[in-house]
């Protein structure tokens, strides 16, 4: 075998170890901001540090999460919208954390590419620490991975880990919840991070151009209708939350109203929904006709205008939304907790659908 005196490098290989270290430095910044109580916001460890005493909790339980975007990402790379991504990677974290009463305290990220773009790079873990800010944790590592072969040219994924903590006692467990309980809703920004599989397919069949005014709003791109950020709700659900006001809460992503509902109901408790409660938003009609979805298959492939449900205590209602109207949501009355099994129904002009708790995967794509 003859000898090759060529000198190999890992950048001949695809992989600069240079262009890495500057990302590190240019977003050195963007996590320092993030800064809060419990965390210096320095990266460059092998690990990061929280201080849950620092954070003012006495006796915390950990809550932990994870997540990614799904194929939302296809079109935020095909339409070069990379800076909103890094929140709803954020969103789909946190909002899952506080539904067990849990405050985010810190979170890492994980970004995979085949070759590193630094600028697109930024754009999207600039996203990262404004959803970070947007939910008052501290993003305090992650990991940027370059992978020649892996992925195509321009691809990039994510996935992110938050951990939260609540004060022994005080979690959010649903236990509570019974006939009689009213349900509310916060409504969503739109598609969120869920269903983008359906939302793709749908532009490709049908030639939508997305560079052009949607149909149903000439003052708004259709693609920045959907590449709209998944909306953070840890600021003005935390309060309340805190004060015991909430007994159940349902973060809606896929599975829609049917399958997450019954994720947070004791047994004996159905949540029963009436559509008509809330005007469907225009983006969801639009999705709706163009594809002629059947209505439970709305129900259960997208969050339909609602985001965030809460099961309340018929006496806690008028505080409830009170507190909430006061921190700037739209509080929506969408149903009760009725006696039955487990599960979920949704009724309305145009039907009847029921979901049971039989939720065992996740369905972000």
């Amino acid at each position: 075998m003859s000898a090759d005196k060529n000198s190999y490098t890992y950048e001949q290989a695809g992989v600069s170890i240079d262009a890495g270290n500057r990302l590190v430095k240019a977003i050195g910044p963007l996590v320092k901001a993030t800064m809060r109580p419990g965390a210096d916001g320095e990266i460059g460890g092998f690990g990061g540090f929280f201080d849950p005493k620092a954070a003012g909790y006495k006796d915390p339980l950990l809550v932990a999460g994870n997540d990614g975007v799904g194929t939302k990402l296809k079109l935020a790379i095909e339409n070069d919208r990379h800076d909103t991504v890094g929140i709803d990677l954020v969103a789909m974290c946190v909002n899952d954390l506080i539904v067990q009463g849990a405050e985010p305290l810190f979170f890492l990220d994980y970004f995979a590419t085949g070759k590193l773009d630094n600028g697109v790079a930024e754009r999207v873990i600039a996203g990262i620490a404004e959803g970070c800010k947007q939910a008052g944790c501290a993003l305090i590592g992650g990991e940027t991975a370059e992978m020649p072969g892996m992925y195509a040219d321009g691809d990039y994924d994510l996935a992110g880990f938050c951990v939260g903590a609540v004060e022994r006692g005080e979690q959010v467990t649903g236990e509570r919840v019974a006939p009689g309980h009213v349900l509310l809703a916060l409504p969503s920004s739109g598609v969120h991070s869920n269903g983008y599989s359906l939302v793709r397919r749908l532009a490709e069949d049908k030639g939508w151009k997305l560079d052009r005014p949607a149909l149903f709003d000439q003052d708004k791109l259709l693609i920045d209708h959907l590449i709209e950020p998944t909306r953070i709700y840890v600021r003005s659900l935390l309060p309340v939350v805190r004060r015991g006001l909430i007994d159940a809460l349902a973060h809606i992503t896929g599975g829609g109203l049917l399958e997450n509902l019954p994720r947070v109901l004791p047994e004996g408790a159905r949540a029963v929904v009436d559509a008509d409660a809330w005007e469907q938003p225009r983006l969801m009609a639009f999705l709706q006709a163009q594809g002629n979805i059947e209505p439970g298959e709305m129900a259960r492939t997208f969050n339909c205008g609602v985001g965030m449900v809460l099961a309340v205590a018929p006496g806690n209602v008028d505080g409830v939304i009170h507190a909430l109207s006061e921190a700037g949501e739209d509080v929506l009355r969408i149903g009760e907790i009725v006696e039955g099994t487990r599960g979920c129904t949704v009724r309305g002009s145009h039907g009847t659908w029921s979901g049971t708790s039989d939720w065992e995967a996740s369905h972000d794509a």
